[in-house]
């Protein structure tokens, strides 16, 4: 049978098509892995480098554990008599260090002589006794004897364990050693995986998660090959400092391991990728001859959904500056409250402001009728002093109706760095004979706070928590209200809190909803509003747990100089 292609057939050039498909789309999928290889690489180096800076970090705490032990041990009292030979004194140290061992988790606590013999030691009564041994060869005996302190790691003479000895020279000629062990963080790193190891300043192995690398001499940290010769085959490693002179950690795993089955399955999804391209580009062949219509009827179909795209459009327009207009509403409705509030409260003090200001009036008109009195005795220095004090009473007139007059403007929405001094200072003189028989207990911190807010609200809100700690006071003795500030995550904390006989479950569960209130001719708006303004200013107010001793709320605010 002969199969005979029309000359405008799409299957004409198939062949073509498929043997181009082939071919790219193989070399697209070893590129693929080759890419996914590197990728790989790269993120596992990175992980290495970060596994590795935690096994430094976790190495370098477990000596710095011990860093100061020997210096401390150096200026002992027990320590430099053993060392002049002091009866009584090596045994009773003995036991000092067994007991200091065991506490601290060191492998062996031991005191040299100036010759450097063992005199006392904390495996003492043990069969590997470090007593009698003369450990002048060792490098961190020469170190203390030196320059006072020093460090090496080595295998045990005689426990033939290998560990870190940190030294210290006693002012009498004797040397304080500590000596450390690292098995349970080797078995921690084995566990954790990979190999990791730190060598010394001559490349040589000390502290490893594999026990048969130790004393083995690599430069891991310089040459790969040394690295994959000591460990077997290709490595992917990273080297961090260590806080001990000459040190540093490697941490290294097999590339084999780290890159995985990436390759395989980066080539694999290639070659699948392969097939359905073909599978694909047999189908586009096929129907070609239907793109046409296709496109004609996906065209008609674009300008329907267009259509309506464009009235969905409208009415969304419609809907959001309907409802653009209601949040301003919204808005307007809830500064009026918030004014209403403040006249409100405006009213409650106006007879507190009203005593506040009659007894300076009082004292004016006397002051006036003295001076007219003085005047007319040609007293002239008396009637200046009469007219220093009438103005400096005006002035304290004239700061308590400026107050109240800031206070019962409407707000704005301009905030500013505020002191909370200031605003307190503003909330004081406006409730001033409301707390005049509360003790009012004010943390010195505030006066070098500064918060951004509004002046205006920011004293409406203190008005509120105050004006209701005074109510909650009226029949309380010894009635105090404490008023503390902190600094936390980034803000300002001002606590309000007060002796009284505080709130109920009921009340603080619906505390901040509209109208809700326990006062008798309360509107139960003051709270709500005052936790608005807080939100407004970037802050929040709640209620707090006081201890069971009255009622207490937290404000937040924004520290100053920063911008929402």
């Amino acid at each position: 049978m002969h199969i005979v292609f029309e000359r405008d057939s799409p299957l004409r050039y198939a062949w073509r098509w498929i043997v181009a498909v082939v071919v790219s789309v193989t070399a697209a999928g070893w590129l693929a892995g080759l890419a996914a290889a590197q990728f790989t690489q790269d993120a596992a180096a990175s992980r290495m480098a970060t596994e590795a800076q935690l096994r430094a970090s976790l190495l370098e705490s477990e000596v710095a554990r011990y860093r100061l032990l020997p210096t401390l041990l150096a200026n002992d009292v027990d320590v430099l008599r053993s060392v002049d030979d002091a009866p009584g004194a090596r045994e009773t140290l003995d036991a000092q260090f067994a007991q200091l061992a065991d506490a601290t988790g060191a492998a062996a606590i031991f005191l040299l002589a100036p010759n450097g013999d063992t005199v006392s030691a904390s495996n003492a009564n043990t069969p590997m006794s470090f007593l009698g041994q003369n450990f002048a060869f060792r490098e961190y005996y020469r170190e203390a004897r030196r320059g006072g302190t020093g460090i090496d790691y080595a295998r045990g003479t005689v426990s033939g364990r290998p560990g870190l000895f940190l030294s210290r020279g006693t002012a009498n000629g004797g040397v304080v050693v500590v000596k450390l062990e690292f098995d349970e963080l080797e078995a921690q790193w084995a566990r954790g995986g990979g190999a990791t190891m730190v060598e010394g300043q001559n490349g040589t192995v000390l502290i490893t998660s594999d026990p048969g690398l130790r004393f083995r001499s690599s430069d891991a940290g310089s040459e790969e090959g040394d690295l994959s010769a000591l460990l077997g085959g290709a490595q992917i490693a990273a080297a961090v400092p260590i806080a001990v002179e000459g040190w540093k950690l490697v941490h290294a795993e097999p590339r084999a391991v780290a890159l995985g089955g990436v390759v395989p399955i980066a080539r694999l999804a290639g070659a699948l990728a392969a097939l359905a391209v073909l599978a694909l580009t047999w189908i586009v062949l096929a129907r070609r001859r239907r793109r046409v219509d296709m496109e004609r009827a996906r065209i008609a179909r674009t300008a329907e959904l267009e259509s309506e795209v464009e009235a969905r459009t409208r009415a969304l327009r419609l809907e959001m500056d309907e409802r653009a207009a209601s949040e301003e509403r919204a808005a307007a409705l809830r500064e009026g409250l918030r004014q209403a509030n403040r006249l409100a409260t405006l009213g409650q003090v106006t007879a507190g402001v009203a005593h506040e200001t009659a007894q300076p009036v009082a004292a004016i008109r006397t002051y006036a009728a003295n001076g007219v009195t003085l005047s007319e005795r040609g007293d002239s220095a008396g009637v200046s002093e009469n007219f220093v004090a009438i103005s400096r009473l005006a002035d304290r007139i004239g700061k308590i109706t400026a107050e109240l007059r800031n206070f019962s403007r409407k707000r704005t929405d301009k905030l500013e760095d505020v002191r909370l001094s200031d605003a307190m200072a503003g909330a004081q003189l406006i409730l001033k004979e409301r707390l005049r028989p509360i003790e009012l207990d004010l943390e010195p911190e505030m006066e070098t706070l500064t918060v951004r807010a509004g002046r205006v609200q920011l004293e409406q809100i203190l008005v509120n928590l105050l004006q209701n700690s005074a109510e909650a006071l009226v029949d309380v003795p010894d009635a105090k209200v404490t008023i503390s500030v902190r600094k936390e995550n980034g803000m300002i904390i001002m606590n309000v809190a007060d002796n009284g006989p505080g709130l109920s479950k009921a009340m603080i569960a619906r505390l901040f909803t509209p109208f809700s209130t326990e006062r008798e001719g309360g509107l139960g708006l003051g709270l709500v509003i005052a936790r608005d303004i807080a939100r407004d200013m970037g802050g929040d107010l709640r209620h707090v747990a006081n201890g069971g001793k009255g009622a207490a709320f937290e404000l937040t605010l924004r520290p100053a100089g920063e911008v929402p």
